[in-house]
């Protein structure tokens, strides 16, 4: 809504209140009056579907692939978990959980095997060097 107001300074012009600018504006919004629904405004409520939780568990598959990958495991374990997450994404969440339970399953064996490995690296050779002595 432009308007474009045209101020004259002459004597006559001088007369006016300071504020003839603001009454005339608020005088043409009287007229055209208020909205004619006297109904109250109504308020729209959307229900968002709470979605179950999925973890995916591929920060954890992807700490078994750098660090404990005995056999493989932790790796087969991270491509389980972005496929989860993948699924997750389309929306499917059933496939979403079988495929976040097996890497759930691959990453407990390849932790268990890691540290069963790792604990076997570090007790055999010091039974060697003992048996030696």
């Amino acid at each position: 809504m432009n308007h474009t107001v045209q101020t004259f300074f002459t004597p006559t012009s001088t007369d006016h209140h300071p504020y003839y600018e603001m009454l005339k504006e608020e005088h043409e919004v009287a007229a055209l009056g208020m909205p004619h629904n006297p109904a109250p405004p109504t308020s729209t409520v959307i229900h968002i579907r709470s979605e179950t939780s999925v973890p995916d568990h591929v920060v954890w598959s992807l700490f078994n692939t750098l660090f404990m990958n005995s056999c493989c495991l932790g790796f087969i374990a991270f491509a389980y978990s972005v496929k989860s997450r993948d699924r997750k994404m389309v929306g499917d969440l059933t496939g979403a959980q079988a495929c976040a339970s097996t890497a759930k399953c691959l990453n407990v064996w390849a932790l268990i095997l890691g540290i069963v490995m790792t604990i076997l690296l570090i007790i055999i050779p010091i039974l060697i060097l003992q048996a030696y002595q």
